[in-house]
């Protein structure tokens, strides 16, 4: 029998009369790169709380190195050498690089007065353990995420790591960046230390997984060397259902005018002569690395980022937009990447963000809104796109991410747009409802809209495009037909210099 880091046999845990794990068992072996993959509401978090000692378990019994814990406190997960990274790092953003890594040993030693000098030492004693060099009196909040990655990865590694539980790590970096951190874990691997991947990122699971472990309503369904799965039997048994994987085709009419066309368009030293025709119907992809310019082409486009040169026409008129409200007057809608803090009000209900942007629609003369209008608004788009909730009238910070995805889809879409700029429209969202959302996307272009995906993910512009604009240092470098390209076709291609 191999030897076993952790193991957990037979784990329930309850919350209010809510199931979320039935008799789970797992085990970890050392030096193993294993993967948690599952719908969001499967149990993938409320199993790491448990493995964290965050959550106490109702029933099950917990071994960690041979060792059993009838009680699991969070000191005594991270003393048998167990650490988490969550996908916010739980970094201070106002503390230096330097602070971030060696504050718990400080308050470990029980020093009284802090040396700036040990601090230092110990920041890059632990950034030398990963062979990486990030500028010590930086600000957390100055530096990149792949940076803070591996801030809060040598941070776990002064604590004697033995297993690296990481929540979505790549869900924010380049093709570079990922390849730059699977390097640095496939070393610290050789050092006999564990890894258990939370992802949504089913090609990136396959590529870098040992083990396999899969989460379906609350109940591990399936376990494995990863080399005994492909994606299609990943999305089965985490769906219970095959989800057919369908590529999209257009062709515009002959001689018919383009929705959106952007001529050379220069901004703020970020986009430099961008060009392309948008149609009815089409939904073209734009990708490239951190910095190519393709978040800076939606904000242009978007009214957000002042045009130092170019133009845009809709529909064959010019439009000038240099500001939210006329791209909204011309027709364009916007979906941010970062949904939490730059699409929905997390603390308003969820009805309340769907008609955000009609309000005023709905007002009658006396400038008093109709509940019952309103209401009937919010019915309409809950329904339509399927948000899964019992209530409306809940905050809208208690639905899934998908559900969240919906929820700005439909504050937009009730607002009649022709054009729809959706910028990472799947990231955080699990295989389910990403499926659901690429058909929600078909969907709405086959009823004439015009869709430009910005997107880092390939597999979701292979499947959702009917073509794909490949941006570097601001300029389009090149113009890819997915039915003519493979998914490690197009990854070299992003990292070409």
């Amino acid at each position: 029998m191999a030897e076993e880091l952790l193991r957990l046999t037979n784990i329930h845990k309850s919350f209010a009369g809510v199931h979320a794990l039935r008799g789970v068992d797992i085990v970890i072996e050392p030096g193993k790169i294993h993967c948690l993959v599952g719908e969001n509401g499967c149990g993938k978090s409320t199993l790491i709380k448990i493995i964290a000692g965050v959550y106490e378990r109702d029933q099950g019994d917990i071994m960690i190195r041979g060792k059993s814990y009838p009680q699991l406190h969070p000191i005594d997960a991270i003393r048998a050498g167990i650490q988490v990274i969550y996908q916010d790092f739980s970094l201070f953003p106002n503390l230096t690089v330097a602070e971030n890594i060696a504050l718990n040993e400080e308050l470990a030693e029980g020093r009284r007065l802090v040396s700036w000098r040990h601090v230092r030492e110990i920041a890059q004693e632990a950034l030398a353990k990963i062979d990486v060099k990030i500028p010590l009196n930086a600000r957390v909040e100055e530096v990149s995420v792949a940076n803070k990655q591996l801030i809060a990865i040598s941070k776990a590694l002064l604590n004697n790591a033995r297993l690296i539980i990481m929540d979505e790590p790549t869900s924010a970096l380049t093709e570079r960046e990922i390849r730059s951190l699977l390097e640095i874990i496939h070393g610290l691997q050789e050092q006999g230390i564990a890894f258990l991947f939370v992802s949504h990122k089913l090609n990136e699971v396959l590529a870098v997984s040992e083990k396999m472990i899969v989460m379906r309503n609350g109940r591990i369904v399936s376990t494995g060397d990863a080399e005994e799965y492909d994606t299609a039997r990943l999305i089965f048994e985490m769906t219970g259902q095959k989800i057919a994987q369908r590529s999209y085709r257009f062709t515009p009419e002959e001689g018919s005018t383009p929705l959106l066309r952007a001529s050379n368009l220069k901004a703020d030293e970020t986009l430099n002569d961008v060009s392309f025709d948008l149609y009815k119907g089409e939904i073209v992809g734009v990708t490239g690395l951190l910095g190519s310019g393709r978040t800076e082409l939606a904000l242009a486009l978007f009214g957000m980022l002042p045009l130092d040169a170019g133009h845009i026409e809709v529909e064959g008129k010019a439009a000038k937009i240099d500001s939210v409200q006329k791209a909204v007057a011309a027709g364009i809608g916007y979906v941010p990447e970062d949904r939490l803090t730059e699409g929905l009000f997390l603390e308003q209900a969820i009805g309340n963000n769907i008609v955000v942007r009609t309000i005023d629609q709905l007002r009658g003369a006396l400038g008093l809104t109709s509940p019952a209008q309103v209401n009937g608004e919010i019915t309409e788009w809950v329904d339509r796109l399927r948000i899964k909730t019992p209530d409306p009238d809940l905050p809208v910070k208690t639905l899934s991410g998908g559900n969240q995805q919906r929820v700005v889809l439909a504050k937009w879409l009730a607002s009649s747009p022709k054009i729809m700029v959706l910028n990472g429209p799947t990231v955080g969202v699990d295989i389910g409802s990403k499926n659901e959302l690429h058909d929600l996307i078909k969907q709405l272009a086959g009823e004439g809209m015009g869709l430009l995906v910005i997107s880092d993910d390939i597999p979701e512009l292979l499947q959702t495009c009917n073509r794909i604009l490949l941006l570097r240092d601001g300029r389009i470098v090149d113009v890819i037909l997915p039915e003519a390209t493979t998914e490690n076709e197009l990854a070299a291609k992003l990292i070409e210099e």
